[in-house]
């Protein structure tokens, strides 16, 4: 079987498959403090829970936009695949061209929500990731990965919010009733809420008109479900397209099938 790992910096997802079939996932916190062996205990936990047997696990890709902790989680990979783990960067031929500066720079994330979203649902198409970072990625008509947009994110946003205005208290974020609101908290909450939506839908049209043509929008991410219903140009939500993305790209570069 094939583990997908897929490291924010917020939260880290696992995605266990069996072929093409996804038996299983995980959302876990990110602590960049991390041995392989904490993650090890982590992992052998959630199989458990699940009654998975960790021997299993044959083949394990890696998309880290945490330095400290890509090492770590290949040290964990290492001692379960019977194959040398997938480490996700730009160096990689995972069929996807790119016009970008210099790709090196692009997380790997960015890479595999690229992939999945083309194999999923044809180009032109743009993946709104909400994460710690909203990220925007655009890949054109041709199938080329053309770049985007990278914004706060909801919570990160948030989070700013509540350190920088000392009257402010910690709110959860949730969608009001109405835009307009009567309470601090219900104002802080539209904000947020509306104010993230708003600007991603503003994006995406501004995207656009930058193209010349419409392209199919596609959301993932955890936070996605918060404030998804508000927009009027995502057409598809697909939280595990991260995950997705790992799987095509790793039987891409082994040419292999998963036991």
């Amino acid at each position: 079987m094939f583990l997908a790992v897929d490291v924010g910096n917020t939260q880290t997802v696992l995605g266990l498959y069996e072929d093409e079939r996804l038996l299983a996932h995980w959302r876990i916190a990110t602590v960049a403090t991390d041995t392989s062996d904490e993650l090890d205990v982590r992992i052998r936990s959630l199989l458990a829970l699940g009654a998975l047997d960790s021997a299993a696990i044959t083949d394990v890709g890696i998309a880290s936009v945490v330095p400290p902790l890509t090492e770590q989680w290949h040290l964990v990979a290492a001692r379960h695949a019977s194959a040398e783990p997938l480490i996700l960067d730009s160096t990689l031929d995972i069929g996807l061209p790119i016009a970008y500066a210099n790709p090196s720079e692009i997380g790997a994330d960015r890479l595999a929500d690229a992939v999945a979203a083309i194999k999923l649902y044809g180009a032109p198409v743009i993946v709104v990731d909400f994460g710690t970072a909203t990220n925007i990625e655009v890949i054109d008509k041709t199938g080329t990965f053309l770049g985007g947009v990278i914004a706060p994110g909801l919570v990160t946003s948030a989070e700013a919010l509540f350190n920088a205005a000392a009257r402010l208290a910690k709110t959860s974020i949730e969608v009001p009733a109405t835009v307009i609101g009567s309470t601090t908290k219900t104002a802080v909450q539209s904000g947020l809420t509306f104010g993230e939506i708003d600007r991603i839908d503003g994006l995406i049209r501004r995207v656009f008109d930058e193209l010349g043509y419409k392209a199919t929008v596609v959301a993932t991410g955890g936070l996605s479900a918060r404030v998804i219903d508000l927009s009027t140009t995502i057409d598809i939500v697909n939280d595990n397209l991260t995950l997705e993305g790992l799987r095509l790209i790793y039987q891409r570069v082994c040419g292999c099938r998963f036991r």
